[in-house]
């Protein structure tokens, strides 16, 4: 850790929240240099008096002077970085072309504000060299052309605005509006265009002199599992005893908007939120701690709005140590980070800056610490499913679950439904894109949505079978519970309609073998709980040695299978059931496709006479029937079988053949 420049606390804890490890270092703030953050590319800019800025990114750090005209208000790059918007007053912004290269360019041009009258609040770029300039009096689009050096109006809504927060990710930005601020009006923004969604009000309590009943400090705009979503933090002012509680507005499909989540803080004071993974996370400053709060899991419905609590207690973040200048330029000390702190602040989704410290960190789940917070399996289950990078987790969480039989009994089928619900739908989603064409859901109720679907892990039955199946060990584990197990997950799979795979299957056989539950087995080939399949019969016709009627269980799965018909042949030829196996070739119709020479070999290795002689009679009549002669063709091979049935029977009336090759005309199958 000693070449590093910050340094995490070592010690084991059970923090599920962190800082990320190597923040993004820039000059604080201070009585000759102004910080600006621009949370759509994530740039931190420290503009010093006489125009020497610094920009600081999570990709690059870079440098630039510009033209002292001012103090700066806002300033910010285009998405493609050709261009830099500076406002310096609160009726036009400035615009200046930029190249790594060559850096900024001499000429600025500028755009004022087109309402008369107005005050610029802020501006956003929205796509390409595309601008959105908000006022008090509405919003204006514009296009800006570096190479002309020009700005054209495009579109406008007028309106009046308090205050407006702009999501980056869905593109959407949200105006508030009316005399006590809790009118909103959202607007999505397309290249070109500005798309009105359905303006609606806020609940609004006693509202304090000079203030809103909304403010912005306490409003997010957010994307959650792909849906854009507004966050809205609640106080209740007037009733001390009443604690603070969070708003989640869903937006849908860009049209409406309605209240659908309400997350239960039960704490006042100053709070600050975060998403990270899809999951909000929710600072509180006064008890130092965070809650963490996932809407995907459920909660109380009082029929139009889902309350949610914590899903673990409040923790604070890991402690985070820091490496600062010390007395002299040589000199680094580490010193701990005060955390929670009044110098911060916090932006969408996941980043904490504190200004006066000059640190942009990511916040981060950790997810291991958190495993052990949560004591419902099921819902434990469920949780990582849905979170990212989390499939080696889960997978061991299924592993302890599993070793911990029987007190785990209970979960596991809920445990196992809830993974083949997902599994279900991702193969759903993989037929409905080979075909093209939109897939009957089969699911049963309850199960998952499509939609939300890309944001859930997807555990396989190879994954399954290596990670946990197979590791069963039955000095650990007592073998009727590890059948127990295997069957719980066939059901699982069988009610979701998801075929079995064969080594599943497979597992459940050697198992029951391992153990001598030969009359189970038995029961579950015989009812079919155990799917018919080629390699399992192969399996069983190898368990022969160990459970004799595994081999006539084999022939019987094979025979229902229909088209097993070589596998048959080839199994009763191995056992020497040269009769039988003509007897097969004669019920199924494949008389005259069959290999004259593999039964004649098979029947000379009898080293039997008598049905060496039914054998090659019956092929003889197969060629008479076939090629008007008793003669083998050329391409058969078999002229070594025709000397060898001259050496044992010349001399001898064909009319003994008949009673001989009468028992080959008799039932199908008989060992």
């Amino acid at each position: 850790m000693e070449n590093t420049e910050e340094t995490k606390s070592e010690s084991t804890d059970d923090f599920f929240l962190e800082l990320s490890n190597n923040p993004i270092r820039f000059e604080s703030l201070s009585c000759v240099t102004n910080v600006f953050f621009d949370d759509s590319k994530q740039q931190v800019f420290a503009v010093r008096s006489g125009g020497a800025t610094g920009v600081y990114g999570p990709n690059e750090n870079f440098f630039f002077k510009m033209e002292d005209k001012g103090q700066v208000i806002s300033i910010k790059f285009s998405p493609d970085m050709s261009v830099l918007a500076i406002q310096r007053t609160h009726t036009s912004v400035e615009f200046v072309n930029y190249s790594p290269t060559s850096g900024l360019d001499a000429i600025e041009y500028s755009q004022a504000c087109k309402s008369k009258n107005a005050t610029i609040q802020g501006f956003v770029w929205t796509h390409s060299n595309e601008i959105l300039i908000v006022t008090d009096h509405g919003v204006e689009l514009f296009s800006v052309n570096p190479s002309k050096r020009s700005v054209k109006a495009l579109k406008s809504l007028s309106l009046g605005v308090n205050w407006y927060v702009y999501c980056p990710q869905s593109s959407m930005i949200l105006l508030s509006s009316g005399t006590i601020g809790n009118q909103m009006q959202a607007l999505h923004i397309t290249p070109g265009n500005l798309h009105k969604i359905t303006k609606f009000e806020m609940e609004a309590g006693p509202v304090k002199p000079g203030k809103y009943a909304v403010s912005e400090r306490d409003v997010a705009l957010t994307v959650l599992y792909g849906i854009p979503c507004i966050i809205v933090l609640r106080h209740h002012y007037e009733a001390k005893s009443l604690s603070a509680y969070v708003c989640i507005y869903t937006v849908h499909k860009m049209l409406t908007i309605k209240k659908s989540h309400i997350l239960k803080l039960d704490m006042r004071g100053r709070f600050a939120i975060n998403v990270v993974d899809n999951l909000i996370i929710v600072h509180h400053q006064a008890s130092k701690t965070s809650m963490i709060f996932d809407i995907m899991l459920g909660g109380a419905s009082d029929g139009t709005v889902m309350h949610h609590t914590s899903v673990a207690v409040p923790k604070p973040i890991k402690p985070f140590n820091l490496k600062v200048q010390g007395a002299t330029l040589s000199e680094q000390v580490i010193q701990p980070c005060p955390l929670y702190s009044e110098n911060w602040v916090v932006f969408q989704p996941n980043i904490i800056i504190d200004i006066k410290l000059g640190c942009l960190w990511y916040i981060e789940l950790r997810l291991e610490a958190l495993v052990k917070l949560l004591t419902d399996k099921v819902q434990l289950i469920e949780f990582l499913l849905q979170r990212k990078n989390a499939k080696p987790i889960l997978l061991q969480v299924l592993q302890t679950s599993v070793s911990d039989l029987p007190a785990s009994l209970i979960d596991m089928p809920a445990i196992f439904d809830k993974i083949n619900a997902v599994y279900r739908g991702h193969l759903e989603n993989e037929i409905q894109s080979q075909m093209g064409t939109p897939l009957v859901n089969a699911l049963k109720s309850g199960t998952e949505n499509s939609d939300n679907l890309s944001y859930k892990l997807l555990l396989e039955q190879s994954d399954i079978y290596t990670h946990i199946l197979s590791r069963f060990s039955l000095d650990s584990v007592e073998p009727k519970m590890v059948i127990w197990v295997l069957l719980e997950y066939i059901r699982s799979l069988v009610e979701h309609g998801i075929p079995v795979q064969h080594f599943i299957y497979e597992l459940v056989i050697t198992t029951l073998v391992q153990r001598k539950a030969y009359y189970q087995l038995h029961q579950l080939l015989q009812y079919h709980v155990v799917a018919d399949s080629k390699p399992l019969a192969c399996l069983l016709l190898s368990l022969e040695n160990l459970y004799p009627a595994a081999h006539q269980l084999a022939l019987d799965m094979l025979k229902r299978l229909g088209n097993a018909h070589e596998e048959i042949i080839e199994v009763l030829l191995s056992k020497g059931h040269i009769l039988p196996a003509l007897r097969y070739v004669r019920s199924v119709g494949l008389m005259n496709q069959v290999s004259a020479r593999k039964f004649l070999e098979a029947a000379k290795a009898m080293n039997d006479s008598t049905i060496f002689h039914s054998v090659y009679k019956f092929f003889e009549q197969r060629n008479v029937r076939l090629h008007n002669t008793t003669a083998f063709t050329r391409s058969e091979h078999c002229q070594s079988y025709v000397q060898h049935f001259e050496s044992l029977f010349r001399g001898i009336d064909n009319s003994g053949n008949v009673s001989i090759n009468s028992s080959i005309s008799t039932n199908p199958i008989q060992d």
